[in-house]
């Protein structure tokens, strides 16, 4: 958390670039009013995510919230897949999908462009062309 924003920007290019890799999440590291982000190049990242054809994550999760509106809305630019999550630790946190969809809805993400809203068959053959 403490590298260079050169550093952290080449440790995701490098996970991104891996070809195990279909999904990356907890992009800035922040828990709100706890730790704030990294320093990194979102712009590179979001370039380099679309290239591979993988999965960019919005966090639901309160404490973090990340990707924001203003990072999915270049992401959904540059032609990006994303995925809502809510980083649940217990049952309870899965109500927190709602802050994921408001993230997705403030930047015009559409449901298409949203892995984990696909019909079974659809995401299935997606993770199968990854392999």
């Amino acid at each position: 958390m403490r590298q260079s924003r050169e550093k952290i920007t080449a440790r995701f290019l490098s996970a991104i670039r891996n070809p195990h890799v279909d999904l990356i999440g907890h992009l800035s590291g922040r828990l709100i009013g706890r730790r704030d982000p990294v320093d990194l190049d979102i712009e590179v990242i979001l370039e380099e995510v679309a290239k591979h054809g993988i999965a960019f994550e919005i966090n639901a999760h309160p404490e973090r919230l990340d990707l924001n509106e203003f990072h999915a809305k270049r992401a959904l630019e540059l032609g990006c897949l994303l995925v809502i999550t809510t980083d649940a630790h217990s049952p309870g946190h899965f109500q927190y999908r709602q802050y994921g969809i408001g993230i997705g809805r403030r930047a015009w993400v559409p449901p298409a462009s949203i892995i984990n809203t696909w019909k079974f068959d659809y995401f299935l053959n997606w993770v199968k062309s990854r392999c």
